[in-house]
């Protein structure tokens, strides 16, 4: 993140009683702090509609049902204001894009024109498949602000089915690169635009689709910005806004504030490509000032010949998100929460790659950056970290030819969290970095050659601890017809972390099972497609979430309960927790006080 140009105000001590003694002053009046928290939900609501749209419009499951999609109102300046209850991850994808805006437009944009990119090192976006939708919104002939919307597109070219390819080197194999265009000029479309998407793409009905729900949802937010300005004027809702931009500063330099100052260190992996993967460094090293964190990822590995390269506005969303969750209080979404917040990384290294490497399975590397910022911080305030989860998202995207049309399948499966103080880990959900969902088995199985044979949850996996690590996820595709698919995946050979002496958790797994019954364990990101055929059967497996805290101290009940739920088995009791479970399912509290003795821990009372 590049937005470094700090306010001078000194906003140490406020909170939103006072904050109209620090920011900046409406015209003719004081900031008024209940109508400074009605404009901050307007905007929030109006970016949370913006996202309702985009999720009941849509036409592919990746946005639809996955919602893969990202929705913020930004003012004037290109500053976010609001962002949508969607993905953190893709937080300062907008701020990195509306730089571009500005600099390559200035005010020559006009009323009705809609901007369309995808380009990571062009437009600052963070892969191929993420395109951008932005519109500018006039009030009475004047910038008011922007509209912007980014959504995974299911198919924009390229080498495989879903331009996802862990084996291309290059971003011009990866599909089709849109720099900063005009979609729409003074409300005409660029007929042209739209016909290279569809030339370009295997799911011309899909991708077409979602970008007039894209661009419906920039409607909806037009309406409701000018709504804003023709109630407060634009002169204050602008001294409104800036205000909102310095109580967030003002909170998170509060948080920050109470960490201890020190330097704190933390390295994970990624465990690497292809069939003999070297692990690959994620060193994150988090200082702590007295009101200021800089988190610089010097000591990563470096880019590599494969699309895991992550461009640096997804490490920048991943930083930022795993500081605000050291935050108890109630911050505005909004870009002034960011200025306290310094992210550097070298280029050329894995989260800063430099132009052309191949990026589109990045996303792997962005939860990996939370991992590792969130270890670093577990080290200053354990109570508020969390363990490590399953890795990010699952990604299985799969195409070929049914009765005769192409299809293309992306599958994102998100699985489990690790334990945090106090809390198990929970399953079934995405990843703490995103906000995902799981498709429905009965919508891939209506829309796609493809039958799922199973999903649930995998007993013994969360990582041990006195509050347990999530447990893994377990989905399993029939193809009903020949196809094509690749992968992404990780947290095999580095299993998600525990935090104050809880356990890793179970690593993932990629079975492949042939017609004879033959079945192969792939690499967790292939350099290669593979071929299924009609009947054979790909078992995903992800990985566990990690525990928190020593597992003989959890409490016999709770080890009981997870064994009459199906998520700890009696022997993974035994073995894990050190508590005896008899056949009548019954704790054997003699028994387990003597045996957690015997392992160095006497039984609390």
């Amino acid at each position: 993140m590049s937005d470094t140009d700090m306010s001078d105000t000194d906003l140490r001590d406020t909170d939103m009683r006072d904050v109209h003694a620090t920011a900046r002053p409406a015209v003719g009046s004081a900031i008024d702090p209940i109508t400074l928290e009605v404009i901050r939900n307007a905007l929030a609501s109006t970016a949370d509609e913006m996202a309702l749209i985009i999720m009941r419009s849509a036409y592919s499951p990746v946005v639809r049902d996955i919602m893969d999609y990202s929705t913020g109102l930004c003012d004037a300046q290109g500053r976010v204001i609001a962002q949508g209850l969607t993905l953190p991850i893709q937080l300062c994808s907008f701020p990195r894009i509306m730089q571009f805006v500005r600099e390559r437009f200035g005010a020559t944009l006009k009323e009705g024109d809609v901007l369309i990119a995808n380009d990571p090192y062009g437009s600052g976006g963070q892969h191929l498949p993420d395109v951008y939708i932005l519109k500018p919104i006039f009030a009475d002939g004047v910038l008011a602000g922007f509209a912007a919307t980014v959504a995974h597109h299911t198919d924009l070219g390229g080498i495989v089915p879903g331009s996802v390819a862990i084996y291309a080197t290059e971003i011009q194999q990866e599909g089709l690169r849109l720099p900063l265009l005009k979609l729409y000029e003074a409300g005409k479309a660029n007929d042209a635009v739209f016909g290279i998407l569809e030339a370009n793409t295997r799911s011309p009905v899909e991708v077409l689709g979602d970008i007039r729900a894209q661009i419906a949802a920039c409607n909806v937010a037009e309406e409701g910005l000018k709504a804003l300005v023709s109630r407060y004027g634009k002169a204050q809702l602008d001294s409104y806004i800036e205000a909102l931009h310095d109580h967030a500063e003002a909170m998170m330099r509060q948080t920050i504030r109470d960490l201890p100052n020190g330097v704190y260190r933390a390295t994970d992996y990624i465990d690497g490509v292809g069939e003999n993967p070297a692990p690959l460094a994620i060193v994150a090293t988090v200082t702590v000032g007295d009101d200021t964190i800089d988190i610089d990822f010097t000591g990563t590995a470096d880019q590599v010949a494969a699309s895991i390269n992550c461009p640096i506005s997804l490490p920048e969303s991943a930083a930022f998100s795993a500081i605000r969750c050291l935050s108890q209080q109630d911050i505005p979404n909004c870009e002034g929460y960011l200025r306290p917040i310094t992210v550097r990384a070298p280029e050329g290294c894995l989260v800063n790659p430099r132009y052309p490497a191949a990026c589109g399975a990045r996303g792997v590397v962005g939860y990996r950056v939370f991992d590792a910022i969130m270890q670093a911080l577990a080290q200053v305030v354990p109570e508020r970290a969390i363990g490590g989860s399953e890795g990010g998202p699952y990604l299985l995207a799969s195409g070929g030819l049914h009765r005769g049309r192409p299809f293309v399948l992306n599958e994102m499966v998100v699985g489990t969290w690790g334990a945090r103080a106090t809390k198990d880990g929970i399953e079934g959900i995405s990843n703490p970095a995103a906000n995902l969902s799981n498709q429905p088995i009965e919508m891939i199985e209506t829309d796609m050659p493809i039958e799922v044979l199973d999903y649930g949850l995998v007993p013994d996996s969360g990582g041990p601890g006195e509050f347990r690590g999530g447990l893994a996820f377990v989905r399993s595709f029939r193809f009903l017809t020949d196809a094509r698919f690749t992968l992404r995946g990780d947290r095999r050979a580095h299993p998600p972390y525990g935090v104050e002496g809880g356990g890793t958790g179970t690593p993932s797994e990629h079975l492949l099972v042939r017609l004879d019954g033959s079945a192969r364990n792939l690499p967790t990101m292939p350099m290669e497609s593979f071929t299924a055929h009609a009947g054979e059967v790909f078992r995903l497996t992800g990985a566990g979430g990690g525990g928190y805290g020593n597992p003989l101290m959890r409490e016999p009940w709770r080890v009981l309960d997870d064994i009459r739920e199906g998520k700890v088995t009696r022997e993974g009791a035994l073995r894990d927790y050190a508590v005896v479970v008899g056949d009548d399912l019954t704790v054997d509290a003699v028994a387990t006080q003597r045996l957690r003795r015997e392992r160095g821990l006497e039984q609390q009372s």
